[in-house]
């Protein structure tokens, strides 16, 4: 299943708006051009903005997909977890546990998120960054989405975060490929969350999350800390860290095999 942050799908998002939208729906160029000029008031550089939307061109693939989405699960938890956590995914992510453990011991330290929940989400996502991040241009995503009225706003906002990643020097413009709603890496942080989450655990002067591990656990932690989750204390559901982990995914199926999993790396 493509994507599970019902975050996007539900229309809420952590993304700030501009502070005056650019008009969405009609022509597609003229709404580019309203948007450059509110994204170069908002610090962005015009040649980033001319770099990165430049001859974008709208993805219909991308409407027909984001109209096709459901805010629910249709299965239970027990046929969804089934399809996602298996003996192969379980025996890989026990391979990272150990692969990475001087790492997870510093992220724990300074954050205090539990190393299996961080492989869990890292498996889920992109089967611990082997497996498929995306390949669509971020930027005829997000201005596709941005464009279309039913969440300009919301994307509006997405987009200018996706600019800010490329004006820090985070990702080269040729990096910038994603999902469907324009998430990115290996963990696939929507941009506002790249921008608002984001850590350079590497010491390499910027945040990459698509190549850099310690980025993206120490990211997916810091996410998670910063919303309230607490080291050694219960993530089932129905406790204070199982709400902390709603601002990862809205969904309570998905969170449950987070825990689910995460249980099953440390053999519980």
């Amino acid at each position: 299943m493509r994507r599970l942050h019902l975050a996007i799908l539900l229309g809420t998002s952590l993304a700030a708006s501009p502070a005056s939208a650019a008009r969405c729906g009609g022509d597609f160029n003229t709404f580019i051009a309203s948007f450059s000029s509110e994204a170069q008031g908002a610090g962005i550089s015009q040649d980033v903005i001319a770099q990165a939307l430049g001859g974008v061109q709208q993805d219909r693939g991308v409407l027909a997909f984001d109209r096709r989405q459901r805010g629910t699960f249709t299965k239970t938890f027990e046929q969804y977890v089934s399809t996602r956590v298996g003996p192969g995914r379980i025996n890989g992510g026990r391979a990272m546990l150990a692969r990475y453990a001087p790492l997870f011991a510093s992220i724990e330290a300074k954050y205090g998120v539990p190393r299996q929940i961080l492989v869990a989400i890292w498996g889920l996502e992109t089967d611990f960054g082997k497996g498929d991040m995306g390949k669509l241009p971020v930027f005829r995503v997000l201005a596709t989405l941005a464009h279309d009225c039913r969440r300009t706003e919301l994307f509006q906002g997405e987009l200018l975060a996706a600019l800010k990643i490329v004006q820090r020097g985070d990702l080269p413009l040729r990096e910038m490929i994603g999902a469907y709603a324009g998430e990115i890496g290996q963990t696939q942080f929507l941009p506002s969350s790249y921008i608002k989450y984001g850590v350079d655990f590497d010491g390499d002067g910027r945040v990459d999350l698509r190549h850099s591990v310690a980025d993206v656990l120490a990211s997916t932690a810091n996410l998670l800390h910063t919303n309230g989750f607490k080291m050694g204390a219960p993530y089932g559901e129905g406790s204070a860290n199982f709400e902390a982990m709603r601002e990862w995914n809205h969904a309570t199926i998905y969170r449950k095999t987070i825990g689910y999993f995460a249980d099953q790396l440390v053999g519980r």
